[in-house]
C-alpha cells in the first residue's frame, strides 16, 4: 500500500492565484506529479490564499492546524510543498513546526529542496539557516515594495488602495512599465461639494463626526461601498491630506497637486486643530466645545473666577402665575452653572448660577468690538517691520556673543600652550594655577555657548511665528466680516477660536482671556469687562 501525502499550497496575496507563475494552480500540479514519480496517493490538499508566511504565526494558520491535528490521527505519512517556505517565513518559528512534524512521524518533502531530516545537528542547522534566509529575504522585498510606494508617493503617483471619498478613478492615458494602462486619481466633483460641506460643517459651525454622519446619511449620500457614514469614516476624510492636494505615504509627501485639491489649507488645518482640540482627554485644556448644538454660545471656553472649574450650561424651566387671570405658565431660560459649586465639590466661594443671556450679549458685544477695530490693528507689513527689528536685535546679541566667545577661546589656547612650559619648568604660573585660570574661562564659554543657543531658539521661533502671521490674519479679517451676520452656531465656533478662556466671577465681572495668536491683531486690549 502506497503511502499518504498531504499536499500544502500557499500563496501571500490573493493576487497570485491565479497567475502563470509562484500560484496555487502551478504548485498543485508541480506536488501532483512529483507524488505520482515517488508513487505516493494524495489524500488532501490544502489551500491558502492570501496568507503571508512572513507574517501570520502557524497558530494563527488554520491549515498548520487542521495538518498537526491530521498528523495526531495518523491520517497520512508525508507532508509535501512545493518549496519549504510554504510553510511558513518566519525563522525563529517555522524550524520548529518542521521538526514538529517529523518527531510526529511525518515525512516533510519539498519538490525542489527534497525531505527536510533531523538525524544530525548539521541537519537541523541547515533548516535553522534555510528559514532565516527565507526570513530575510521577506524582510527585503518587503523593503524594497515599501520604498517603491514612497518613490511613487513622491512622484504623485496613485499607488493602489481604497479611493477616499471625493475622488474617482479614470485612465488618462498614463502606460505602466509592461505598457498596460493604468488608472489615476481625479475628483469626483459630486462627492467634492459633500467633503467641502463636511468640512464646512465642522470648521463653521462646531458639527462633531456623528452628527455630520447623521446629516450625510439623512441627505442619502452614501460611502464607495453603498455604506452608510460611521464617526470614523467623517474623521478619516477630515484627516486626509489629500483633500488639499498632498499624496502621503508614511513619511513621504507628494509636492502640491492642485488638480487633487478639494479643500482650502488653512480651512484644513482648522479642521485639524478642533480634532485635536475635542481628542482631549483634559477637559479643562479643551477650547473647542465638544457640541454646537446648544444654544449656550460660550460652551467650552466659560470656567468661574473663583474655583477655576468649568461652566456647564443647561435651560431652566420657571413657572409663574399670571395675577389677572391667575393661569400658570412656564417660562425657559439659559444659564451657567459652576458645576464644582453646584456639586459641592470644592469651597467655592463664586455665583451657582449666571444668566446665559446676559453673559453670552456682554461676550458678543465685546468680541465685536474687537472685530469693529480690525482696520486698526497692525497689518501683515507692520508686524514683519516689527519682526525684522526684533530679529535685528538678536543677530546684534549673537555677534556680541561671537567676539567674546573668540576672545575667550584664545586665551583657553594660550593657556593651553602654557601647560607646556610648566612641565619644563620656564613657566611663570604654577599647574595649580594654570588649572583655575582654565576651569574659568571654560565655564564662561559654556555660558556664552548657552546664550547663543537661546538666541538662535529665540530666532526660530519667531520665524516660525512670523510664517504664520499672514493666514492668521486673513483668518481674523474673515471672522471679523461675518460675525455680524454670523448664525449662533458660526457665532460660538469663532469665539472658542479667537477667545482662549472666560471667567465669569459674583456681581457678572467678566475677565477674558485671547488666544494668544490673535492677541497681536487686537488694539487697546484689557481683557476686562464689568456688567
Amino acid at each position: 500500500m502506497s503511502e499518504i501525502a498531504y499536499n500544502l499550497y500557499r500563496v501571500s496575496t490573493t493576487k497570485q492565484v491565479d497567475k502563470v507563475k509562484d500560484d496555487i494552480p502551478m504548485q498543485r500540479e508541480a506536488c501532483r506529479e512529483f507524488a505520482q514519480r515517488m508513487g505516493w496517493t494524495v489524500g488532501k490538499e490544502f489551500l491558502e490564499k492570501g496568507v503571508s508566511g512572513f507574517k501570520v504565526s502557524a497558530t494563527d494558520r488554520d491549515a498548520i492546524q487542521e495538518l498537526k491535528a491530521a498528523a495526531l490521527r495518523n491520517e497520512f505519512q508525508i507532508l509535501l510543498v512545493f518549496m519549504f517556505d510554504r510553510i511558513g517565513r518566519i525563522d525563529d518559528e517555522t524550524p520548529f513546526v518542521v521538526e514538529w512534524f517529523v518527531k510526529h512521524g511525518i515525512r516533510v518533502w519539498s519538490v525542489q529542496e527534497g525531505e527536510q531530516r533531523f538525524e544530525s545537528h548539521v541537519d537541523k542547522l541547515m533548516n535553522y539557516i534555510r528559514f532565516w534566509q527565507a526570513s530575510g529575504e521577506s524582510e527585503k522585498t518587503s523593503m524594497r515594495i515599501k520604498t517603491r510606494m514612497q518613490q511613487l508617493t513622491a512622484e504623485g503617483s496613485y499607488t493602489g488602495g481604497g479611493v477616499p471619498f471625493g475622488y474617482q478613478l479614470e485612465k488618462r492615458g498614463r502606460l505602466n512599465k509592461r505598457g498596460k494602462e493604468i488608472y489615476d486619481l481625479v475628483i469626483n466633483p459630486v462627492e467634492a461639494e459633500w467633503v467641502v460641506e463636511i468640512f464646512e460643517k465642522t470648521v463653521k459651525y462646531g458639527y462633531g463626526s456623528h452628527r455630520l454622519a447623521t446629516y450625510l446619511n439623512e441627505n442619502g449620500v452614501r460611502t464607495h461601498s453603498g455604506a452608510k457614514f460611521q464617526c470614523n469614516t467623517i474623521i478619516r476624510i477630515l484627516r486626509n491630506k489629500l483633500t488639499c492636494g498632498y499624496m502621503v505615504s508614511g513619511d513621504t509627501v507628494s509636492p502640491h497637486m492642485k488638480e487633487l485639491q478639494i479643500i482650502d489649507e488653512k480651512m484644513f488645518e482648522r479642521a485639524q486643530y478642533i480634532l485635536e482640540q475635542r481628542a482631549m482627554k483634559n477637559s479643562d485644556e479643551r477650547q473647542i466645545a465638544l457640541s454646537t448644538k446648544s444654544q449656550a454660545m460660550l460652551s467650552g471656553v466659560m470656567f468661574c473666577a473663583h474655583c477655576g472649574g468649568r461652566m456647564t450650561s443647561n435651560m431652566h424651566t420657571e413657572k409663574y402665575t399670571v395675577k389677572s387671570t391667575g393661569e400658570v405658565k412656564e417660562k425657559h431660560y439659559l444659564r451657567y452653572i459652576c458645576y464644582h459649586r453646584s456639586r459641592k465639590l470644592c469651597d467655592c466661594d463664586g455665583q451657582s448660577v449666571y444668566s446665559a443671556e446676559k453673559v453670552d450679549k456682554a461676550v458678543i458685544e465685546v468680541v465685536a468690538s474687537i472685530f469693529s477695530k480690525i482696520s486698526d490693528a497692525p497689518d501683515e507689513a507692520e508686524l514683519r517691520k516689527e519682526y525684522n527689528k526684533e530679529m535685528q536685535k538678536c543677530r546684534a546679541k549673537q555677534t556680541k556673543l561671537g567676539t567674546e566667545l573668540k576672545k575667550y577661546q584664545k586665551q583657553y589656547d594660550k593657556l593651553n600652550e602654557e601647560i607646556a612650559n610648566t612641565l619644563i619648568g620656564e613657566s611663570f604660573y604654577s599647574p595649580e594655577q594654570l588649572s583655575a585660570a582654565m576651569t574659568t574661562v571654560q565655564q564662561r564659554i559654556a555660558v556664552i555657548n548657552q546664550q547663543l543657543e537661546k538666541i538662535g531658539n529665540e530666532m526660530e521661533q519667531k520665524k516660525a511665528s512670523m510664517e504664520k502671521v499672514r493666514p492668521m490674519y486673513e483668518m481674523f479679517k474673515g471672522w471679523a466680516e461675518e460675525f455680524r451676520l454670523a448664525t449662533v452656531e458660526q457665532k460660538k465656533m469663532i469665539i472658542s477660536q479667537v477667545i482662549s478662556r472666560i471667567e465669569i466671577g459674583k456681581g457678572y465681572k467678566i475677565n477674558i482671556t485671547l488666544n494668544m495668536e490673535y492677541e497681536q491683531f487686537c488694539v487697546g486690549w484689557n481683557g476686562l469687562n464689568n456688567l
